[in-house]
């Protein structure tokens, strides 16, 4: 399948005491360019995560960024810190020496003192695998949403590429009568060349005339370019870079195809051609 290399994916899931959340996001680029965002406590797993999602994307600058925040109803296991209720205690002989009427602490305002109460928090070797597990699982979404802008970026490209041979068909026809018109004006500047008998003059317009008015080479080419473009759109795969090039040749022979014109509407099938070719320029850039 084509893929486009802008999309969106994310998901949540809850573990024991905090919510870890996957957020990716992508737009086009040159080459692969993974950026990620994660909590310090999660730091060390970036190279793994990196790894998981190389695998699975081939260009677009993509943006990762993983959450994890605490729950507020989680039963969350806490212990005393003995050495923060030591210096609670000190503190508070102090303060009664120096103030004896100022009464003692209650049990509820010695645990809600900072540093009392020690929260043991999740450690990176628990929450690897579900680190994992979420980013392949938003990675999965995040393929198929690029797939389905994908599909829509290939059927957009199939539609210019069709106006492209409507254009095209125009052009053969009408090389005969393009000829003929030609060859009569050609056939009054050699009567005029040979009455002062002008041999130079001849052969430069029987030259001019074989140059300017060929474009069955151009035709044949975008003809071929035309239908190489629609067996890579067919298949698939990361093949924005090859699309790329083949916009370059196409719009070479539209551009010859202008150049060598000696009709009005040999001229405008070749500004529709490079008209088109630049609307799939445009969608190619999003390409994968």
């Amino acid at each position: 399948m084509i893929h486009s290399m802008t999309g969106y994916a994310s998901a949540t899931r809850e573990l024991a005491t905090a919510a870890l959340s996957v957020e990716l996001r992508s737009v086009n680029h040159r080459y692969l360019d993974l950026q990620f965002r994660l909590p310090e406590e999660l730091r060390a797993l970036e190279p793994g995560l990196r790894e998981l999602a190389a695998a699975r994307l081939q260009r677009g600058k993509v943006e990762c960024r993983i959450g994890l925040n605490p729950l507020s109803n989680a039963a969350v296991p806490a212990e005393l810190n003995n050495e923060a209720l030591k210096q609670l205690r000190a503190l508070c002989e102090k303060l009664r020496l120096a103030w004896p009427s100022v009464p003692g602490l209650s049990a509820a305002e010695i645990l809600r003192w900072p540093g009392v109460l020690s929260v043991q928090a999740l450690s990176v070797e628990e929450i690897r695998a579900d680190c994992y597990e979420a980013l392949q699982s938003v990675l999965e979404d995040f393929t198929d949403s690029r797939a389905r802008e994908g599909e829509k970026l290939k059927a957009i490209l199939l539609e210019r590429m069709a106006s492209m041979e409507e254009r095209i068909a125009v052009v053969a026809p009408r090389m005969p009568q393009i000829i003929n018109a030609h060859k009569e004006k050609l056939a009054q500047k050699l009567h005029e060349a040979m009455a002062v008998g002008d041999d130079e003059r001849i052969r430069q317009e029987l030259a001019l005339f074989a140059n300017r008015v060929d474009v069955d080479e151009e035709i044949s080419r975008l003809n071929t370019h035309l239908a190489e473009l629609k067996r890579i759109l067919q298949k698939g795969g990361a093949v924005g870079k090859r699309l790329d090039f083949m916009m370059q040749e196409l719009n070479r022979e539209a551009n010859t195809l202008g150049s060598k014109s000696v009709d009005v509407e040999v001229t405008r099938v070749s500004l529709d051609l490079k008209l088109l070719i630049e609307q799939m320029r445009e969608q190619i850039q999003n390409i994968e």
